[in-house]
C-alpha cells in the first residue's frame, strides 16, 4: 500500500525547491526541474533532523554568502558518510566553506596545502625513533581529524594523493605495522582548481571512485559578490559561527537514513542509470564511443544513499524518482570517463550524464 500512495501526491510534493540538472534530449540542453515541499508535510519523525540541519545552514550563511546548493550538498554527504571533490575556481570560498562547516559540527578540523614536494609521511604520519628507548614510536599525522581539508589536492604527485585510499574507504590508517582507526565521523573534503595544468597531476581513478559528490562552484550573481564584497572588507570579517551539533549526533542522523524507504522500483531504476554508463546501446543510446568506462558499483550504492538523504531534506521518510535524477549528475560526473574522441567534440560526462538521464525510464 505504501508504494501505490507514494506516486499518488501531488507533482508539487515530490520534489524542494531547489533546482538541479534533470535530463536532456540531446544531452546540450539540460531540463531543470523545480518543485517545492511545504514545511508543514515533514514528518514528526524527522522534526528534529530537519530543524539542525536548517540551523548548520542559518550559520553557514552568517558567514559565506550564497552557495547554497553547495552547502546542502556537502551536508548530504556528512549525513551519508561520504567524501567530497569540490572544483572551482580560485576566491569562491571553498576553503571557507569547509571550515565553517567543521565549526558548526563542533568537529576537529586539519587543512593540508597539497604540494609537488609533500610526502605521504607529511599526511598520514611516520615512525620516529627514540634513541633513549631505541624504539620507533608512530606520530600521526594530520590526517586524525574528524573532517580534512585536502586542498589543491592535485597539486600532489600520485603517491601522495593515494596515501589517502586506506583512509577514505577502511576509516583507518596504518603507520608501520600498526592500524589506527579514525575517529567518526571522518570526512575528506578536497578541492581543486580546473583552471590549471601545469604542475597538476590527475588523480587516480581509484581515488576519484572514493568520492561520493564532485560538486562544481561557479561565481556568485552580481548581488551576492556585493554582499560578499561588504562582508569581507571589513577590518575584521565575521568569520566564527556556533556550534551546532556534536560528532556523535552526527552519527545519529546517519543511523536515521536507514528508516527512509526505497520502494523495489526506484532500486531497479538506480541500477538501469549505471549499467547506462557501462551499456549506453542497451538503452537506444549511441554515446557508448564517447565513454571510456562507466560508473561502478560504488554509484548504485552512493545514489540510494544520497536519493534518502535528500529524501530528509524535503522532510519524506520515502525517495521519489525526483531524489535519484537531482543526483545523479554530482554523483556519477567523476565517474563516468569520457573518451578523447568526446573531449575533441567538447562534450562533457555531464551531458552524457543528461541523455542517459532523458532515455532511461522513470518508474
Amino acid at each position: 500500500m505504501r508504494g501505490k500512495l507514494l506516486f499518488a501526491l501531488p507533482r508539487e510534493l515530490l520534489l524542494n525547491k531547489r533546482t538541479r540538472l534533470a535530463s536532456a534530449s540531446d544531452g546540450r540542453n539540460p531540463i531543470l526541474v523545480t518543485t517545492t515541499i511545504p514545511t508543514s508535510s515533514v514528518p514528526r519523525l524527522f522534526e528534529d533532523e530537519h530543524a539542525t540541519l536548517e540551523k548548520i545552514r542559518s550559520e553557514i550563511s552568517r558567514v559565506v554568502v550564497g552557495q547554497e546548493e553547495l552547502v546542502q550538498d556537502l551536508l548530504m554527504a556528512l549525513l551519508c558518510g561520504g567524501h567530497v571533490l569540490i572544483e572551482g575556481f580560485p576566491g569562491l570560498a571553498k576553503t571557507l566553506m569547509v571550515s565553517t562547516l567543521a565549526q558548526t559540527l563542533e568537529a576537529s578540523f586539519n587543512r593540508i596545502q597539497f604540494t609537488p614536494d609533500l610526502l605521504p609521511g607529511d599526511l598520514i604520519g611516520t615512525l620516529i625513533f627514540n634513541p633513549k628507548t631505541g624504539e620507533f614510536n608512530s606520530h600521526k599525522g594530520p590526517i586524525f581529524c574528524n573532517i580534512l581539508l585536502a586542498d589543491e589536492i592535485n597539486r600532489s604527485p600520485a603517491k601522495v594523493q593515494s596515501a589517502l585510499l586506506e583512509a577514505m574507504q577502511e576509516k583507518q590508517v596504518t603507520i608501520g605495522d600498526t592500524c589506527y582507526p579514525l575517529d567518526e565521523p571522518f570526512m575528506v573534503l578536497a578541492t581543486q582548481n580546473p583552471i590549471e595544468q601545469e604542475g597538476t597531476y590527475a588523480l587516480p581513478e581509484a581515488q576519484l571512485d572514493r568520492f561520493m559528490f564532485k560538486l562544481k562552484v561557479d561565481y556568485p550573481a552580481e548581488d551576492e559578490e556585493q554582499e560578499i564584497m561588504r562582508r569581507m572588507s571589513m577590518a575584521d570579517p565575521l568569520l566564527q559561527v556556533n556550534d551546532v551539533i556534536h560528532g556523535d549526533e552526527v552519527l545519529k542522523m546517519r543511523r536515521k537514513l536507514d528508516e527512509v524507504f526505497l520502494k523495489e522500483e526506484i532500486e531497479a531504476y538506480i541500477l538501469r542509470l549505471v549499467r547506462a554508463t557501462r551499456t549506453p546501446e542497451e538503452f537506444g543510446l549511441e554515446i557508448g564511443g564517447m565513454i571510456r568506462h562507466g560508473a561502478s558499483p560504488r554509484a548504485s550504492i552512493f545514489l540510494a544513499k544520497s536519493a534518502k538523504a535528500r529524501a530528509l531534506f524535503d522532510g519524506r521518510d520515502y525517495v521519489v524518482p525526483g531524489d535519484v535524477k537531482a543526483v545523479a549528475p554530482i554523483v556519477l560526473r567523476h565517474r563516468v570517463a569520457v573518451t578523447y574522441k568526446a573531449e575533441a567534440k567538447e562534450i562533457s560526462s555531464d551531458q552524457l550524464i543528461a541523455q542517459i538521464l532523458g532515455a532511461v525510464e522513470i518508474p
